[in-house]
């Protein structure tokens, strides 16, 4: 198995794939709240959101980050390739609340902060919890989940600030930390696949299991109170290429797909995937990308626990 090092990764990335939504009005939190899996009514200036947008069948048709700019003012980051889709949706369900939605990633810039150098750049500014957020100037910092010897944060400011003043890094670099992190994110590819603890959402602080109803909260929650969950994502390693939506099988039971890849990324010739499988395909035999014959997956421990629905 490769030990893969993070320590090259340290700086800033602009994430040009991603996008804003800016729901705003004195009830923007309060509507948010009724659509998406986290708690967004008691929402604070100083905490972030993980969490996921569901068909009526609890199936993820989105993920993204949201936070408060004000009292009447919440932004969501998701990958951009789905934002016009998932802005149309949502605002079906406006009605009368007091609450617009909006595009605004012309107006939004939002960049990957990693390593020991963006965590002195932001100083006493920097939060110390994961989901936490705090004001740099007038931008918004929010702190991710990630290697317990990485650090990463998102950082959100307008258009017209410059560059934060650290190393540049890739998007791809980026990507790359986002997988070993194990935070996987629902892509064109992948809506509709799966329900939010088949992406290990809920570990990752993505659902809140004591708010009121939301689409597909009926499916969300008996899956985690009955005990039906048997599929994961886990983290993987392979030669080659690797694409989102792409299916993996497993060598004992080569005539029909175990899973899914979620998320990929590539370096020299390598790639790190995370894929979402039954969570017995991997107590025997082996998996493999595309057929059952294709190149092989190697686990890789991700840096959280995976722990079963209580």
């Amino acid at each position: 198995m490769t030990t893969f090092s993070t320590h090259t990764i340290n700086g800033a990335a602009r994430l040009t794939q991603w996008g804003v939504i800016r729901a705003q009005g004195e009830e923007a939190a309060k509507f948010l709240h009724s659509q998406l899996t986290q708690d967004f009514a008691l929402l604070g200036l100083h905490e972030a959101r993980l969490a996921g947008f569901c068909s009526a069948k609890g199936r993820l048709l989105a993920t993204m980050i949201g936070w408060k700019t004000s009292e009447q003012e919440v932004l969501l980051a998701l990958p951009a390739e789905l934002l016009p889709s998932i802005l149309k949706r949502l605002s079906m369900f406006v009605m009368r609340a007091k609450c617009k939605l909006s595009d605004a990633s012309a107006e939004v810039q939002l960049w990957g902060l990693s390593g020991d150098i963006a965590q002195a750049w932001l100083g006493d500014a920097a939060p110390a919890q994961r989901w936490a957020s705090a004001k740099v100037g007038a931008a918004n910092v929010i702190r991710l989940p990630g290697l317990a010897e990485h650090a990463r944060f998102l950082l959100s400011q307008t258009t017209e600030d410059a560059a934060p003043p650290l190393p540049a890094s890739s998007e791809a670099d980026w990507q790359w930390l986002e997988l070993l992190s194990g935070q996987p994110w629902v892509l064109g590819a992948t809506t509709e696949q799966f329900v939010p603890q088949m992406l290990n959402l809920e570990l990752l602080g993505g659902v809140n299991f004591q708010k009121g109803c939301y689409p597909g909260q009926e499916v969300v929650a008996r899956m985690q109170y009955r005990g039906t969950l048997k599929r994961r994502t886990f983290l993987f390693e392979t030669e080659g290429q690797v694409l989102p939506g792409q299916d993996i099988f497993h060598s004992e039971d080569p005539a029909q797909p175990a899973g899914l890849v979620a998320n990929a990324a590539s370096k020299g010739g390598q790639s790190l995937l995370l894929a979402e499988t039954k969570i017995a395909a991997l107590a025997s035999g082996s998996l493999h990308l595309g057929s059952a014959d294709g190149p092989l997956l190697s686990p890789i421990a991700l840096p959280y626990e995976l722990t079963e629905p209580q």
